[in-house]
């Protein structure tokens, strides 16, 4: 019994070894992709009205400010939430407009005519970088409402937040080339389909909100490292607080980024983390 009891003993001992032995290496690991990226630039944030009453404007502040970012692309609906934050730091948030007087009205917005015009209305009255995150797909870009946001875009030269497939973003463009289109979770779309999307158009950006396979364990997976490396100047970063809860997950979103951002060449890597969000903003004057 005694003898069994130490073998239990020592296996416990050394389970416990490993675990401190892996949190230590994780935690210097951390340490040094902090150091290496200490701002980045998140493209894909919400606040709208169900998560300001759960995180109140300067406690979010404090959680984008934890996270250590320099900018937050920031949409929300109704566009109150981000007017909120932008008054409480401009220097950090960069206010995109919403569609969307509230929420559930992802799949019912193009049709409603009164859409352009309230929009219009806050873009002649605020600053914003963009106007989105909106749901459209397919042909919905034939719809009336849905080509007066890109002429609206193009009016106020802004991007436009697309949560879109592949077909809307090539019907955006069939519309007007001339448009910036800042691709929504890169379409949820597989490597393959980004690359040709890419290629394809110039002045289409893709965000990595809520994507997972382009790394795993910290490391950056074979084909999306070669897609990196292929168009450096065109992804973004994000985490997508579409829930009040996602909130919790933007610090936790940040230092994951921080870690496989690090088994990229420097500068591709320094391109996501945050300039690339930048040259984006500065390619429209912003």
């Amino acid at each position: 019994m005694t003898d069994g009891k130490q073998v239990r003993n020592s296996a416990y001992k050394h389970l416990v070894l490993i675990i401190v032995g892996t949190l230590l290496w994780w935690a210097d690991g951390l340490a040094q992709a902090q150091h290496n990226f200490p701002g980045l630039v998140d493209a894909h944030i919400h606040y709208s009205h169900d998560a300001w009453e759960r995180t109140p404007p300067q406690k979010a502040i404090s959680l984008l400010r934890k996270a250590g970012l320099r900018k937050a692309f920031v949409s929300s609906s109704s566009d109150q939430g981000t007017q909120k934050l932008y008054a409480l730091d401009p220097a950090l948030i960069v206010p995109v407009l919403r569609p969307y007087r509230k929420r559930g009205e992802l799949g019912s917005w193009m049709y409603d005519e009164t859409v352009p015009g309230m929009l219009k209305s806050l873009l002649a009255s605020n600053y914003y970088a963009g106007i989105g995150e909106f749901h459209a797909f397919g042909d919905d870009i034939d719809l009336p409402v849905l080509r007066a946001v890109i002429d609206l875009a193009l009016e106020y030269r802004i991007f436009l937040h697309a949560h879109s497939d592949s077909d809307a973003v090539e019907n955006i463009f069939s519309y007007n080339p001339k448009a910036v289109v800042l691709w929504a979770h890169s379409g949820f779309e597989n490597s393959s389909e980004v690359d040709r999307m890419l290629s394809l158009y110039p002045n289409l950006w893709a965000d990595l909100a809520f994507r997972f396979e382009h790394e795993r364990d910290g490391r950056v997976t074979s084909e999306w490292r070669r897609l990196f490396v292929k168009y450096p100047d065109r992804f973004l970063l994000g985490t997508d607080t579409y829930t009040p809860e996602r909130w919790y997950y933007v610090i936790e979103n940040a230092d994951s980024a921080r870690v496989w951002l690090q088994d990229l060449p420097s500068e591709v890597a320094h391109n996501i983390a945050w300039k690339n969000a930048e040259r984006l903003m500065e390619s429209l004057g912003k």
